[in-house]
């Protein structure tokens, strides 16, 4: 089939980022023909842009108008449907709110709901500017006109709470969306990878090694609830000497910086920015920690779980579906509620089954191996194919 892809950015950073990048290269060896249609990408070997089929994707570049905020999202929606339009493409699969594509993965969720989770955090005057903020209006609008498009055939959500989101607040008919859950690289993220990479990787970030490793791994930290962690954190130091922070991830740490020196944790906390070594720092860690306010499926977390770590997270993220609480992980109902995180922190230290909650987390995760996810992916590209050459 001959395929084209829809994304801002084509990284590996970043859980969206590394999962479009991990289903391109498959399909791409499967013998698809695949276009990303992108502003920016990492440039690696076979990543340019009219790079032969065998050595991987062609890439074509969509311009972007990048400031005021606002006209980026409206920008690379009206240039990427210029480009599309005309081309022959069995499915053009976008990754964003775009205004043409057959099919649609609403993995950063539903910007309406996002505002409804984000009201309930905020002070009392971004209540009344963010309605009025053009970006949150711009992706509103790009939102209600794609998922209302005649040309949109098929919805992929990552969660059952993301599907009944997008029906909740669109009307969108139930069987025009399909929950897919993300799928993992169940061997490249193995528990094997504890007895590789744990020691060598705390003796470089200078962590003791019967230290109690918290792990935080996400972009947009204010969104993934860095903030409740640290506040959490001087109380889970408070029972656990030897625990220590480990921040990665794409945002400003400036401030998160200042607040560790503020807390009176800064020797504590390690922040790494991004990072193209996930693997190795879920295996480094004790507990991985995404209190997040809103997320629809955390594909970090479902690493972690594959690498056998145990989840701390909330009920806003759509990877809870998948976690037993208190056997397999955690669930925090309240994001901002730092005293349950750190109760549930030092709990997990504490406990005498601690073993058990990592091989739980991983058998959690064996039902979403990343081939079974593509295969229904494509299963979806051949029934709309079918229906258009009908």
């Amino acid at each position: 089939m001959k395929i084209a892809f829809v994304r801002k950015t084509y990284t590996p950073y970043g859980g969206a980022e590394r999962y479009l990048s991990q289903l391109v290269g498959r399909l791409c060896r499967q013998g698809h023909e695949v276009y990303v249609f992108a502003n920016r990408w990492e440039e690696r070997e076979g990543n340019a842009a009219g790079s032969s089929k065998d050595s991987g994707p062609f890439f074509q570049r969509v311009p972007m108008i990048r400031a005021p905020a606002f006209l980026e999202a409206l920008s690379f929606a009206f240039f990427s449907r210029r480009l599309l339009q005309g081309k022959q493409f069995d499915i053009i699969h976008s990754f964003e709110r775009t205004l043409y594509q057959d099919v649609y993965r609403a993995g950063d969720g539903c910007h309406r709901e996002w505002l409804i989770q984000r009201k309930k955090m905020d002070p009392w005057f971004r209540k009344v500017s963010v309605p009025l903020n053009p970006l949150h209006r711009s992706l509103l609008f790009l939102e209600k006109k794609l998922f209302r498009s005649p040309q949109l055939k098929q919805i992929i959500a990552n969660s059952q709470r993301g599907k009944e989101e997008i029906i909740r607040h669109y009307g969108v008919p139930a069987e025009k969306i399909e929950v897919i859950y993300n799928g993992v690289d169940l061997d490249f993220f193995h528990p094997r990878n504890v007895e590789l990479y744990r020691e060598p990787l705390r003796q470089e970030l200078q962590v003791e090694a019967d230290a109690f490793v918290i792990l935080f791994l996400g972009s947009g930290f204010r969104r993934k609830g860095l903030d409740s962690l640290m506040a959490s954190f001087p109380k889970i130091k408070a029972e656990i000497p030897r625990a220590r922070l480990v921040i990665a991830g794409k945002d400003r740490i400036d401030g998160y910086r200042e607040k560790a020196r503020r807390l009176g944790v800064e020797k504590e906390v390690i922040f790494l920015g991004p990072t193209q070594r996930a693997k190795e720092l879920y295996a480094a860690s004790d507990l991985f920690a995404l209190p997040t306010l809103y997320d629809p499926f955390s594909n970090a977390c479902l690493e972690a779980m594959a690498t056998g770590i145990p989840v701390l997270t909330t009920r806003q993220n759509g990877v809870a579906e998948l976690i037993e609480d208190q056997e397999s992980g955690f669930i925090i109902e309240d994001p901002k509620n730092d005293s349950e995180i750190a109760a549930r922190a030092s709990a997990f230290y504490r406990s005498p089954t601690k073993i058990s909650f990592g091989e739980k987390a991983r058998e959690a995760s064996l039902s979403l191996n990343f081939a079974t996810t593509i295969q229904r992916m494509l299963d979806i590209y051949e029934t709309i194919r079918k229906k258009e050459s009908a």
